[in-house]
């Protein structure tokens, strides 16, 4: 049996999930949970297979839980899920150290074989994915600029087009303000930004955040 985590902040998507998962022998939801303090406890109180984790949770977003869960040693598969850009976000994911990430609006026979892949220690992303990353690989594509954010700037530079001010961000991350304020001026000078009105825009447009 696949004991499995769901962590989404909006109870009509964990619902939907677990009806998904539902119909399948070998799954078992054991636990739900809407922010990051819930995920923890779920850990600690579950013995878990397979941990389904929104990138934007409340406070504590997917990213940050993801990194403290493997700073911790936490071995857990993780399965990354957004309703964001999946050519975007599933890299990070991965190098963030999730096994594998799903669109909101996969089908439910894309998510069990997501949850399955995972479980049996695969990697998973979508056959758009990857033939995409295939056909960037042979043709060696330049990549965009954001591509050289660590996930980390990534992280901060989607807070700061969400309007979180730095004092926000340092709290949510629990790192100091000039942290945060170095953070931004690295990612304004690898974007060619002047000013965080251009870097608000520029996620906007690419769908980086609602």
């Amino acid at each position: 049996m696949i004991r499995i985590l769901i962590a989404d902040d909006h109870p009509i998507v964990r619902n939907g999930l677990k009806q998904m998962i539902s119909d399948e022998a070998d799954m078992n939801v054991v636990c739900e949970a809407s922010d990051a303090g819930e995920v923890f406890a779920g850990i600690e109180k579950n013995e878990l297979d397979v941990l389904i984790l929104d990138i934007s949770m409340p406070g504590t977003g997917g990213f940050e839980i993801l990194s403290r869960l493997r700073n911790n040693g936490s071995k857990t598969p993780v399965l990354m899920l957004s309703a964001l850009s999946e050519d975007l976000y599933a890299s990070k994911s991965l190098k963030a150290g999730a096994s594998g990430f799903i669109n909101k609006e996969s089908a439910p026979e894309e998510l069990v074989k997501a949850i399955r892949k995972v479980f049996s220690g695969g990697v998973y992303v979508s056959s758009h994915l990857a033939e995409k990353l295939a056909v960037d690989l042979k043709h060696d594509v330049d990549k965009p600029p954001y591509e050289y954010l660590s996930t980390r700037e990534f992280q901060i530079m989607c807070m700061i087009a969400s309007g979180k001010t730095v004092s926000e961000i340092a709290k949510e991350l629990y790192i100091n303000v000039k942290t945060v304020s170095t953070y931004r001026s690295r990612i304004l000078e690898k974007m060619n930004f002047r000013n965080n009105s251009e870097l608000t825009k520029f996620c906007i447009r690419e769908g980086f955040v609602k």
